[in-house]
C-alpha cells in the first residue's frame, strides 16, 4: 500500500491564492486535485479527511464500500440536529425509516403534487414588483411552501415570516465552521431557533394524529413511529429538502438571467409546450431543453457538493490505506468539473445532456448514487421544472451584473445574492 499524498508548500500557496481570489474553498480543492490526483489528504487538525475524486472513487463510496462507510458521525452538528433522521442513520435503522417514507416521494405521487408546486410559485410571485429580487430568498420561500404543502399537508405561508430566522439559523448550525477543527466548540445562540422549529413540528404532528392521510406526515404517523422519531424525519426533510431545492433554483435563475440566449431558448420551448396552460406533470415531462438546463446547473453547482463518511473498519482504495475511524470525503464538485470527463468543464453547456450524449457512470451524481441515493430526487427534478417553467411563463429575467461566488453553506449557495429584475410578460 502507498501513503496518501498531502499538499506540499507550493500547492498550498496556490490553493490559498485561488481561495482568496474566488472567495471559496472549492477552487482550492481544484488546485489540490490537479496537483495530487484522485486521492489526497487534507491535514486539518482534528478533521484530517481523505478526499476521493472520480467515478471509481464514487462507486467505491456509494456501492462497493457502502456497508463499511458510515453516514453517522456523532460529533457532527447535522447528527446533533437531526438526531435519528433518515439522512444520518445507517443499516437497518435507515432502511426501515426510508421504507416508511418512500411512498410519499415515489414517482407515482408526483402528478398530484404539481398543481401545488405551481400554486406555491404563484403565491410568492404575487409579491414581485419592479425592484430587483434576491432569487435565493425568493426560491427559498417557494421551496418551503411547496415542501410543507405537498409532504406535510399544511399551509406554511402564515408561519413563513415567524420561522424564517429560525430556519436560516438552523442552516448555519450545520454549515462548515470552526466545529470541523474543534468539535468541542460551544454551539451558542441556536437553542431558541431549534426550539421554535421543534415546537412547530410537534404541533403539526399532534394535530395530524386526528386526521391521517397519505402524505409523508400521514405515512410516518401510520407507521407507528413515536413523535420524536417523526420529528427527526420532518426536520430532515424541512431543512435538507428545501435548502437543496432553493440552491438549485437560485443557481438556475442566475444562469437563465445572465445568459439571455439560454433563457430565450428555454422560454420558446415552454411557450411551445405549455402555451397559457399551467405546468402539470404530463406537460413538464416534455420540457427536454429545460431539463438539460437543470442538469447542467446541477453539474456546475451541485447543492450537495461533498459527501462525508466515516470508515467503520480498515479499508483500501486503489492501494491507499483508509484506517478505521478516518473521515472519507468524496467530491461531487470535483468530479463534475473534471476535464477527463467533461469538455470545457467550466462552461455552461446544456447540450451536454442531450439524449445522444453519453458519459461514463458515476461522473454525474448530483443526487448521490447506489442504494442510498437522494430519497427526494424525483420530487426535486419535477419541482425544478414546474417552478422554472412557471416563472418563465410570466417573466423575462434580467441579471443585475453583480459578482456571484460559490458559498459552502449547508448547500452550495450563490452569494452574496442573485439580484434579478423580473419584467412581466403581460
Amino acid at each position: 500500500m502507498v501513503e496518501i499524498p498531502l499538499p506540499n508548500n507550493r500547492a498550498s500557496r496556490d490553493a490559498l491564492r485561488s481561495m482568496i481570489r474566488h472567495r471559496s474553498v472549492l477552487p482550492a480543492l481544484e488546485v489540490f486535485h490537479a496537483e495530487l490526483g484522485d486521492v489526497f489528504g487534507l491535514p486539518v487538525p482534528g478533521f484530517n479527511p481523505v478526499v476521493l475524486v472520480g467515478p471509481e472513487a464514487n462507486h467505491f463510496v456509494l456501492v462497493e464500500g457502502r456497508d463499511d462507510l458510515r453516514w453517522r458521525a456523532e460529533q457532527d452538528p447535522i447528527t446533533q440536529l437531526l438526531r435519528h433522521g433518515v439522512l444520518v442513520e445507517d443499516g437497518e435503522s435507515h432502511d426501515h425509516i426510508r421504507r416508511a417514507m418512500n411512498p410519499a416521494l415515489h414517482k407515482r405521487m408526483l402528478s398530484s403534487y404539481t398543481d401545488w408546486m405551481r400554486q406555491c410559485t404563484d403565491t410568492v410571485m404575487k409579491g414581485w414588483g419592479d425592484a430587483p429580487l434576491d432569487m435565493l430568498v425568493e426560491m427559498r420561500k417557494i421551496a418551503l411552501l411547496i415542501l410543507t404543502k405537498t409532504l406535510f399537508n399544511v399551509d406554511f405561508e402564515p408561519e413563513l415570516k415567524r420561522l424564517w430566522g429560525a430556519i436560516l439559523r438552523t442552516l448555519r448550525y450545520i454549515s462548515p465552521g470552526p466545529w470541523i477543527i474543534w468539535s468541542g466548540i460551544p454551539r451558542l445562540g441556536y437553542q431558541h431557533a431549534l426550539k421554535a422549529l421543534d415546537d412547530y413540528l410537534y404541533q403539526i404532528i399532534r394535530l395530524r394524529r386526528h386526521t391521517p392521510g397519505d402524505d409523508l406526515l400521514g405515512l410516518l404517523i401510520a407507521s407507528g413511529m413515536p413523535d420524536a422519531l417523526i420529528r427527526d424525519q420532518l426536520l430532515t426533510i424541512l431543512i435538507a429538502g428545501h435548502d437543496t431545492s432553493a440552491a438549485l433554483l437560485s443557481w438556475a435563475l442566475y444562469v437563465l438571467s445572465s445568459r439571455p440566449d439560454i433563457q430565450d431558448k428555454a422560454r420558446a420551448e415552454i411557450d411551445r409546450t405549455l402555451g397559457d396552460n399551467p405546468p402539470d406533470y404530463a406537460l413538464v415531462s416534455q420540457l427536454h431543453y429545460l431539463e438539460q438546463v437543470i442538469n447542467e446547473t446541477l453539474r456546475l453547482y451541485p447543492p450537495i457538493h461533498l459527501g462525508s463518511r466515516i470508515a467503520a473498519r480498515d479499508l483500501e482504495f486503489q492501494g491507499y490505506p483508509i484506517p478505521a475511524g478516518r473521515r472519507v470525503l468524496y467530491s461531487i464538485y470535483l468530479t463534475h468539473r473534471d476535464p477527463r470527463y467533461w469538455r470545457n468543464p467550466a462552461e455552461f453547456m446544456p447540450e451536454r445532456f442531450a439524449p445522444e450524449q453519453a458519459r461514463p457512470p458515476y461522473t454525474f451524481l448530483p443526487f448521490g448514487g447506489g442504494a442510498r441515493n437522494c430519497i427526494g430526487m424525483a420530487f426535486a427534478q419535477v419541482e425544478a421544472k414546474v417552478v422554472l417553467a412557471r416563472i418563465l411563463q410570466r417573466y423575462v429575467l434580467e441579471f443585475t451584473g453583480h459578482r456571484v461566488h460559490l458559498h459552502m453553506g449547508a448547500t452550495l449557495e450563490p452569494r452574496p445574492a442573485v439580484w434579478v429584475k423580473a419584467r412581466s410578460r403581460s
